[in-house]
């Protein structure tokens, strides 16, 4: 295949998933989109989608794994801005809120396929939201605390921080500025119960 017949391949199958992402809405999940939609969204037959995608099923699940390297990279970026200034759960924070309002449809793929029709979507986005608690324990291992101790409390902020942001999808200016304090004070608990349980493990041990 010539460099150019495989740019072409690649700049269509963008196409199909950026269709698919458009199309998303609070009352149209991913599961209810066809596949005639997308591909007429995207600008190409509908058996033209087969050369990309075996099928919907295969589509949503590289939109998953898309959505989830995204949001991961995003926070990752939000602690190495913590490192320069300020607190790591304002900035996480007001970096996952920022992202949900100018990227509401991936927040709204993950959201939605959680707990969607389709196994193999809900699979998929459980292991992504394991990968924000894995990458998440690994940083609070890495600033002193023990891997049980971590992974409860990246488990538990991990949670908070995405039904926050699923609230944060059909909220109001005002709302989501509540939102994002709740979710901060919310956080902020758990990192002085994390501290206080930690302290007393030592404590124990001596």
């Amino acid at each position: 295949m010539s460099t150019s017949r495989s740019q072409q391949k690649e700049k269509t199958r963008r196409a199909i998933i950026d269709a698919a992402i458009s199309e998303l809405s609070d009352s149209q999940s991913f599961a209810a989109l066809s596949l005639r939609v997308v591909a007429r969204k995207a600008g190409i037959a509908p058996n033209s989608f087969y050369r990309h995608f075996k099928d919907m099923e295969e589509l949503g699940l590289t939109l998953v794994d898309e959505s989830g390297l995204t949001l991961r990279q995003l926070m990752r970026k939000a602690r190495q801005r913590f490192k320069k200034n300020g607190s790591v759960i304002v900035t996480s924070v007001k970096t996952f809120f920022e992202f949900t309002e100018t990227n509401a449809n991936i927040l709204r793929l993950l959201f939605h396929e959680r707990s969607g029709t389709t196994r193999a979507l809900r699979d998929a986005v459980a292991r992504e939201i394991q990968y924000f608690i894995v990458e998440l324990t690994d940083y609070i291992q890495s600033i002193g605390y023990e891997k049980e101790i971590a992974y409860t409390q990246a488990e538990a902020m991990v949670a908070i921080i995405f039904n926050a942001g699923a609230e944060s999808l059909a909220a109001k200016p005002q709302q989501r500025q509540q939102l994002e304090k709740r979710a901060i004070d919310q956080l902020r608990l758990i990192a002085i119960g994390a501290r206080v349980l930690y302290l007393n493990d030592k404590n124990d041990k001596k």
